[in-house]
């Protein structure tokens, strides 16, 4: 079973346990982590990012992997690659695997932050601001019982 952190240590110290590869982190724990962080706003996201996964036992998981998914791309609200992967040579490409994306304010558990959808698919990442350079984010897919856990940094940002 994957780290749980103390709610005494920082947002970033939190983020570190959650995502250490000891095995799936608790679902409520992260849930209730990502609730305890604040919103983003939408041209916050802007740039490029490098991602990560909050293991958690979701069967997309394994799915990213397999692509080696590695981030996304936020060159505007409308212009979006959700899906850089990295090719054989561990350099960045846009997987066109879900299509486009774009960003807009919503309200998810309760808080109303930057959220990115998917222009093809019934899928919603919403995210939450750990550092101004780092986000976390969950995967609410239409239909589906359990959120994918992930975060963002921002690339080329120092710590």
């Amino acid at each position: 079973m994957g780290a749980e952190p103390s709610s005494a240590a920082s947002p970033l110290q939190r983020l570190r346990a959650f995502a250490e590869p000891e095995g799936p982190a608790p679902l409520d724990a992260v849930l209730a982590f990502y609730d305890e962080l604040g919103p983003v706003e939408v041209d916050e996201m802007l740039g490029d990012w490098d991602g990560g996964l909050i293991e958690t036992g979701h069967p997309g998981e394994s799915r990213l992997d397999r692509l080696r998914w590695a981030g996304k791309a936020f060159r505007a609200v409308d212009d979006i690659d959700p899906m850089i992967c990295l090719d054989d040579q561990d350099e960045r490409y846009v997987s066109d695997v879900m299509g486009g994306a774009h960003l807009e304010r919503a309200e998810f558990r309760r808080v109303s932050t930057a959220t990115m959808k998917y222009d093809s698919h019934p899928v919603s990442d919403h995210f939450r601001r750990v550092s101004d350079d780092l986000v976390l984010g969950v995967m609410d897919r239409e239909g589906e019982d359990q959120p994918l856990i992930f975060f963002l940094s921002r690339r080329g940002a120092r710590g």
